[in-house]
């Protein structure tokens, strides 16, 4: 068969003029889609999606390729967390951009919130392969005034002759401890000693007074912290402070402060050693 080029300056017939979009029944409509006729029924009665004819006679509903956009709009939104009523705001010109930001933001809140549900679920899970009662928890310790004793000792025996005499300086000087009392050890070096041991004994103060040569006051900062309860000798802290670092390292987190062990019960008020009860507090990002 012969075929005839066309030039573009020789006379040729001119496209067709473009037709009315076609229509689709509903039913045609939902199934192009993969949604259902009440789902399109319902979007209609949401103000969301209106067909774009109905036959006066019969009440018959049709559409048109070009809300195909329009339904596949609201199926990405919804897929995003978005409410009938949040799409409505968009499609009557809110802003898209500043209503995505907004619920990105609620999103990422609440990852955050179920990572530490699922944090506090491995606490126990840990503890129940380490034969211990006592979960990691997630705290926020706050920030507090405290009286500092900072030093060097040989042992940790030492300790138990240091805070009676921290605790006769604090009364000399006038010192009113705060309640709930917290008193608690930092380990200001990084790393486990077993000699020439870097400590600061600190106890929670009412108010601030001044220096002296043994003791002096510090604000220590709000951090959030992993923490687990010990129960029993000193001897055993070993077991504790394992299971916490190994929460610490499988959950992600980073250790960015100094160590504490907040000391609850003790030789001062329990008879024996297993009713001693210490807090192992280790503060992460």
């Amino acid at each position: 068969m012969e075929r005839k080029n066309l030039r573009m300056y020789e006379p040729h017939e001119s496209c067709e003029p473009k037709t009315v979009d076609h229509l689709y029944k509903i039913g045609m409509f939902a199934q192009m889609n993969h949604v259902t006729i009440k789902t399109l029924r319902f979007y209609e009665e949401q103000g969301l999606l209106a067909p774009a004819h109905v036959d006066p006679d019969n009440g018959y509903r049709y559409y048109t390729l070009n809300q195909m956009e329009i339904i596949h709009r609201i199926t990405a939104l919804k897929q995003a967390g978005f409410t009938l009523e949040d799409i409505r705001h968009i499609n009557s010109g809110t802003d898209e951009n500043l209503l995505l930001q907004k619920k990105k933001s609620q999103l990422l809140s609440k990852i955050a919130e179920l990572t530490k549900q699922v944090a506090a679920i491995d606490g126990y899970l840990i503890g129940h392969q380490q034969s211990l009662v006592n979960p990691v928890l997630m705290k926020t310790l706050p920030k507090t005034t405290c009286v500092v004793m900072k030093k060097r000792i040989e042992s940790y025996d030492e300790l138990f002759d240091l805070m009676p005499t921290m605790g006769a300086e604090m009364e000399r000087c006038g010192y009113e401890c705060a309640l709930p009392e917290y008193c608690f050890i930092r380990y200001v070096e990084n790393g486990y000693k077993e000699k020439d041991i870097l400590v600061e004994i600190c106890e929670s103060v009412t108010a601030e007074r001044e220096a002296t040569d043994l003791i002096q006051c510090k604000e220590i900062e709000e951090v959030n912290a992993a923490c687990i309860f010990h129960k029993g000798s000193y001897d055993r802290l070993q077991d504790s402070y394992e299971m916490v670092l190994r929460y610490i390292e499988e959950n992600g987190y980073e250790i960015c402060g100094s160590i504490r062990e907040s000391y609850i019960d003790g030789v001062w008020n329990k008879e024996t050693e297993e009713e001693w009860l210490t807090e192992i507090q280790v503060p992460v990002r």
